[in-house]
């Protein structure tokens, strides 16, 4: 593989996986992650593979473990800020597992849907919405793929994941596919507590059959109250920091008068002050800036110190 410049970089076998048909997919190279950021943030991949099957993932992961290639699990990439130097090594996507189905044993009652980890969230919602399935219609205006959803328990409004998981299939940096069970796990605020070597590749949800009008009337209550205290559709990761025990992290940055802050074209948001917002042309250590900036005035004013809720890849 080469650049547009022409020098040869590093393919790691990746190539030779995909022209021998062991691995089903396209690769890039030097591939800008901001192209795959919310925030619009984020250097170049060395090599950025999006493997279409379970089979392809097993190859690569066999591929980086033989080769002692670092290797970074990459979702839809909206909670996610990564460093302008970008990734060496291997970044997969797994965006191409992207069916949802209804699956067999379904009753009366509930619908059991099998889910693709790199199906979007929204898309997901509206299924549901589509189909007059109760549930998850508080998770609507919810940006990211479902895997990350599943990895981060995301939640709104009082509805967690958790709450529709049925069983998560996930596969090791060993290429080893393991099925577990809601009983199995062990969800927390905003964590999934699986193996921190996971690579979630599916998960079956129950949702409840409901009347389409009032699953409906609740999902798009529920996004015009994201539309009015959150700015959806800014270059933003979503929340910045977790939430802390009985506290708002977005009231307690407001309050400690942060909201509007501005660091070389990363803002704080003025519609809600645990989003920063890309305005932009905006770098990862301006970031990080303004997130340090934020904590310390945080931690003066009220003694509590916020932990963040996006994941941080790289330094600055």
């Amino acid at each position: 593989m080469e650049t547009d410049e022409g020098v040869l970089m590093t393919d790691y076998g990746i190539d030779h996986l995909i022209q021998s048909g062991l691995v089903r997919g396209e690769v890039l190279c030097g591939e800008p992650l901001s192209a795959h950021t919310s925030l619009k943030i984020g250097g170049p991949a060395e090599v950025m593979v999006f493997p279409e099957d379970p089979l392809s993932v097993r190859h690569i992961l066999h591929t980086a473990n033989q080769e002692n290639i670092p290797l970074f699990i990459l979702g839809s990439g909206t909670n996610l800020l990564v460093s302008d130097d970008g990734l060496k090594g291997i970044t997969m996507s797994l965006k191409a597992f992207s069916k949802i189905e209804l699956t067999r044993g379904t009753d009366d009652e509930n619908a059991v849907l099998y889910v693709g980890a790199g199906v979007p969230l929204p898309r997901i919602v509206q299924f549901a919405k589509k189909n007059g399935y109760s549930g998850i219609e508080a998770l609507a205006g919810i940006p990211g793929s479902f895997g990350g959803a599943v990895f981060m328990n995301a939640g709104s409004f009082g509805t967690e994941i958790k709450d529709v998981i049925d069983s998560v299939a996930l596969m090791n940096r060993q290429g080893e596919l393991r099925i577990l069970k809601k009983a199995e796990l062990a969800f927390e605020y905003r964590k999934s507590n699986l193996p921190e070597d996971s690579i979630i590749l599916s998960a079956n949800i129950v949702l409840k059959k409901g009347d389409p009008d009032e699953v409906a009337q609740k999902t798009d209550g529920c996004m015009q109250k994201k539309r009015t205290s959150q700015p959806l559709g800014a270059h933003s990761a979503g929340c910045v920091f977790k939430n802390p025990e009985g506290e708002s992290a977005g009231s307690l940055i407001e309050k400690a008068g942060c909201k509007g802050m501005n660091i070389k074209g990363v803002e704080v948001s003025t519609h809600h002050a645990n989003y920063f917002i890309n305005k932009g042309d905006a770098h990862f250590r301006d970031f990080i800036e303004l997130m340090n900036i934020v904590i310390t005035k945080v931690k003066e004013k009220y003694g509590i110190t916020l932990e963040p809720e996006i994941k941080i890849i790289g330094d600055s």
